[in-house]
């Protein structure tokens, strides 16, 4: 794996989309298309700015995302269907957009979308890293070795307050408590992993990312095993690494 450390947000979303952009724009030349797989939040905002922006043919992109919250409607600003509608396909307009729609009954979505993917492998997954080290909605002790693509999970206490901090409920009580997500095992099936993951709220689980042994207890462990992941981070967000951490994983 690769640490690459930002002094400011804005770095951190213009190396990261850049490095995005090189991936997609490689398969897109080889293969004449590119896969991706999209990450949602407040931490995903810097990436996003810069993203939309890159020089890429996005009618070659086709794009999945990790996650979306069971029984949510278009219409909630909490819905990651309409953050990445607004953020992100009414910008660039992708050749296809594979948007998870939490108003349907969520075994008709995860059948449809385990079809979709089981045809051809993902390029490029920016996989965001929560403040109990989650990827996606995989909270604590997550299984890493569930077969399937995607599956409703029931989110723990920490996942749901770090919603309300972010801005997208008021309360605990306002959020939804289950979620469709895609599962560990298919976010490790990305050829490549870029992980985006700015903030000092999410010290904690940069720190345990690269210090933890491959634990359930901290999800992104797994992220480690893979080939080829770059993890993105800003001052802040290393702020509890020291020297020797930074200088195991800098450049590798």
């Amino acid at each position: 794996m690769n640490l690459i450390i930002s002094e400011t947000k804005e770095e951190l979303g213009k190396l990261s989309s850049a490095h995005a952009a090189r991936c997609i724009n490689e398969a897109i030349a080889e293969r004449g298309y590119a896969r991706i797989l999209l990450s949602t939040g407040a931490s995903q905002f810097p990436f996003f700015d810069e993203f939309v922006n890159e020089d890429i043919d996005w009618s070659g992109v086709e794009m999945f995302h990790l996650d979306e919250y069971v029984g949510i409607t278009d219409e909630h600003p909490a819905s990651f269907k309409r953050y990445l509608t607004d953020r992100f396909v009414a910008k660039v307009n992708p050749g296809k957009a594979h948007l998870i729609d939490g108003s349907r009954a969520p075994e008709d979505t995860i059948a449809e979308l385990t079809a979709l993917l089981s045809e051809k492998p993902v390029d490029v997954g920016l996989i965001g890293i929560g403040e109990n080290a989650h990827i996606a909605f995989n909270d604590p002790p997550a299984d890493f070795d569930d077969p399937r693509s995607y599956k409703v999970v029931t989110l723990d206490e920490r996942c749901l307050n770090q919603q309300v901090g972010e801005g997208w409920f008021a309360s605990v009580e306002d959020t939804y408590k289950q979620a469709i997500s895609m599962t560990c095992s298919q976010i490790m099936k990305c050829r490549t992993i870029i992980s985006v993951v700015p903030y000092a709220v999410k010290a904690e689980a940069v720190y345990k990312t690269l210090t933890s042994h491959l634990s359930p207890e901290v999800p992104a462990t797994l992220l480690r095993e893979h080939a080829d992941f770059s993890l993105y981070v800003d001052r802040d967000s290393a702020s509890m690494l020291n020297d020797e951490i930074v200088s195991k994983y800098n450049d590798k």
